[in-house]
């Protein structure tokens, strides 16, 4: 069952979407470079040959040598569109396509569609068996009830590889999960529940097997179609799906049915569900209205008469969202890293389960943001994880492979599943690598104490939170402990059991040392000390980082509330930059296959030669030691002279100065444009090049140049960009964007952790 979001556009808009600027949502993009003889003949004859031959000798190798382990088909016949009927093959090719994008998307998988024009069951079933072997997975899409049912079943048995009808199993798998965290929220058991179902078609049937399957006894469920109740002996409109479901039972209607139940899941029809129904159900119901386009009945409508009421729907207007893009991407990733022989019930049972468990745990700034600021925490609204959910890739498919490995049904099993879940999480997100070492660097070192400066935020205390809870260090908020004890309630903190430190600063014990200290720095610039105390006193930038200088802190974070020029300014009052550094700014650009390191974005607006000299050295230290050989490139509009400029002129004399210092330890080349310092094909007219691969550390020419081209790159996407990270100071201190989410500020925690642990071990 696909779910629709609010429709917040015009018929006109959709279709200029799907034509323009090619029509359709998907292509088709080589792996392998194909711009020359040589490739294309490995590409395909004679090259080919080799792996031909390879596969035809081993079969299994066809995973190593072909796209087959991560190419899905996505199957329909168009009789079963959305919630628009049979309407045929072509028009389900939209949404086939749309499903292979959701695939690419969530999970990287890579999917094709395929449309039929067959109606007849065994022709559709003889024509995916014979089309199958190209296939790590089948997904079979948008085909009527009850042709589905038998379709998938028999497939299953003729297919070595994973067949799933997500119309099926995807809304099971997420009302699965709901029905796990709404039956914990309201006191209940599983095994206990009574429940009522209305709908009992493809993703009905599905989900009747599934929640029994999970403990829900057959005898307290209750299905409803068109015609009345499911009971044992029924004859009119029974077939074997349905007649698996029907019960020993005297009641006959919806509204008999609903007498006292405490469960009720809808994937009918609009209206099906009254307020007078909702009325007879349990205390404290459970509602799962899921018809497309339009639920059963609004949350608006039930809970005006039961306020009680946990209600959840398809739509994305309104809360707890049953979207099947929340099952199908990960299990079938899980499933293909496992080369899974199939999909069965207790993968689906896993798939559930991880989900619930999902929902339950601190929820991202950005999948807030994503969703206009709205409230998520664990409870009646929040039952069901949200389909822009960062953590869902890494989290989920490790469950799928794990349940794989242990019923027997994956042949590649996952020996490392530590490392399987780093693997997906750098699957999509191209900062996670990097990140994870420098938390691997930090959890390994000796506890470090981080000064959250801005303690009162909501954004930094869940930072400061989660940084203590990972275990990655000691978390300081300075901030009026009511004031934090008061946010940390509003973000389902509990003060009690958090176990932050919190300091304020004019009550410090440290207060008076702290003025001491400063005012020694500041008295011969023009600060009395009753100056400094209320600097102390009121500005927090300049009380944590005095607890840095004094040694009662390894690190400071700060920048959420002010901008990067006033704190540097602030932070420059208290400490001093290391004896033989210079103060820049460094920002991290990551992208598939691709780190680089931009210097300087945020400090010196228009570098003299000297200083772009004393940039790119601090660079290249600070890329050392994040275990990168730096390879330093000096950016300009200009190639080695040509054309010639005043611009050009200081970044010829800083290599020049390179060039007659001792003691540099790493490469360096310019000036250049991007295009040459990072592909090396194109350097064949200028052999002189003392770079021996694309450069990795670029030395912009100016402030502005640094900060455009990594703002541009952020904003236009493909890549993620980190920082900027501030170096050169003697002590560790990192400067947040301005309103950093929780993610960002967490992030510069560990840098400045990373810092402090590098520090030690070269002492």
């Amino acid at each position: 069952m696909d779910q629709v979001e609010k429709r917040t556009f015009t018929d006109e808009e959709a279709l200029s979407f799907h034509r323009y600027p090619t029509p359709g949502k998907i292509g088709v993009t080589a792996t392998k470079p194909m711009g020359t003889q040589r490739d294309l003949s490995l590409a395909y004859s004679p090259g080919v040959a080799v792996p031909v031959l390879a596969i035809a000798k081993d079969p299994d190798t066809v995973y190593d040598y072909t796209s087959k382990g991560n190419l899905v088909a996505v199957i329909s016949n168009g009789t079963a569109i959305l919630g628009l009927g049979n309407l045929g093959p072509l028009a389900s090719k939209p949404v086939m396509e749309g499903k292979g994008v959701l695939f690419k998307r969530f999970a990287d998988v890579d999917a094709i569609d395929i449309e039929m024009t067959a109606t007849d069951p065994d022709e559709i079933i003889t024509v995916v068996k014979n089309i199958g072997v190209t296939f790590g997975g089948i997904n079979l899409e948008d085909i009527r009830s009850p042709d589905c049912f038998r379709i998938e079943t028999e497939l299953q048995e003729l297919l070595d590889i994973p067949v799933f009808h997500d119309d099926q199993h995807g809304t099971a798998i997420i009302t699965a999960a709901g029905l796990i965290n709404a039956c914990e929220i309201t006191g209940r058991k599983i095994d206990e529940v009574k429940v009522v179902l209305n709908g009992p078609g493809a993703a009905g049937i599905a989900t009747l097997g599934l929640i029994k399957a999970m403990g829900v006894r057959h005898e307290n469920v209750i299905a409803v179609d068109r015609k009345g109740v499911l009971y044992r002996g029924r004859g009119e409109d029974m077939n074997q799906w349905k007649s698996a479901h029907a019960v020993d039972t005297d009641k006959r209607t919806l509204a008999e049915a609903i007498e006292g139940a405490d469960v009720f899941i809808g994937v009918s029809a609009k209206g099906a569900l009254t307020q007078e129904h909702v009325k007879m159900m349990a205390p404290q119901p459970i509602i799962f209205a899921m018809a497309n386009p339009d639920p059963e009945i609004t949350p608006e409508e039930v809970h005006a008469v039961r306020p009680d009421a946990i209600v959840a729907t398809g739509r994305s207007d309104y809360p707890n969202q049953v979207n099947n893009v929340l099952a199908f991407p990960y299990l079938f990733r899980g499933a293909l890293d496992v080369r899974a022989r199939r999909v069965n019930m207790e993968m689906k049972i896993a798939c559930a389960r991880a989900l619930a468990q999902l929902a339950r745990e601190d929820v991202p700034d950005e999948v807030i943001a994503a969703y206009h600021g709205a409230p998520m925490k664990f409870g009646p609204n929040y039952i069901i994880p949200t389909p822009f959910d960062p953590r869902l890739l890494s989290y989920i498919p490790p469950f799928i492979a794990q349940t794989a490995m242990d019923t027997g049904v994956a042949r590649k099993p996952i020996e490392d599943m530590e490392a399987y879940r780093a693997s997906l999480a750098q699957r999509l997100d191209p900062t996670a690598a990097f990140l994870q070492k420098l938390q691997g660097a930090v959890l390994s070192a000796p506890e470090k104490k981080i000064v959250f400066a801005e303690g009162e935020e909501p954004s930094v205390i869940r930072a400061a939170y989660a940084f203590q809870t990972q275990g990655l260090g000691k978390a300081i908020l300075v901030g009026r402990e009511d004031l934090v004890h008061e946010n940390m309630r509003a973000a389902g903190i509990d003060p009690a059991e958090a176990g932050l430190e919190i300091l304020n600063a004019r009550l410090s014990q440290w207060n008076e040392a702290s003025v001491d200290f400063l005012y020694g720095r500041l008295q011969r610039e023009g600060y009395l000390r009753r100056d400094v105390q209320r600097l102390i006193n009121q500005d927090r930038n300049a009380f944590g980082a005095t607890l840095v200088a004094l040694g009662h802190a390894d690190g400071l974070v700060t920048g959420v509330t002010r901008n990067f020029d006033q704190v540097l300014e602030e932070v420059l009052n208290v400490i001093d930059p290391a004896p033989d550094g210079r103060v820049i700014g460094m920002s991290v650009v990551m992208a598939k296959g691709h780190t680089i390191f931009v210097a300087d974005t945020n400090v010196t607006e228009m570098p003299e030669a000297e200083e772009l000299v004393e940039i790119a050295i601090e660079a290249a230290r600070a890329v050392k030691t994040l275990g990168f050989e730096p390879r330093v490139a000096f950016m300009s509009y200009s190639t080695f002279g040509n054309p010639m400029g005043e611009r050009s002129d200081r970044i010829r004399d800083a290599v020049a100065m390179l060039d007659e210092m001792d003691g540099i330890h790493f490469e360096y080349e310019g000036e250049m444009p991007p295009g040459l310092a990072l592909e090396p094909e194109s350097r064949g007219a200028y052999p002189f090049m003392r770079l021996t691969g694309p450069a990795n550390v670029l030395i912009m020419p100016a402030i502005h140049s640094a900060a455009i081209s990594t703002q541009l790159v952020k904003s236009l996407g493909g890549a993620e960009v980190l920082g900027p990270i501030l170096l050169g100071l003697s002590k560790p201190v990192q400067i947040c964007p301005l309103g950093a989410s929780v993610s960002k500020i967490l992030n510069h925690a560990t840098v400045c952790a990373y810092e402090r642990a590098l520090v030690e071990v070269e002492d």
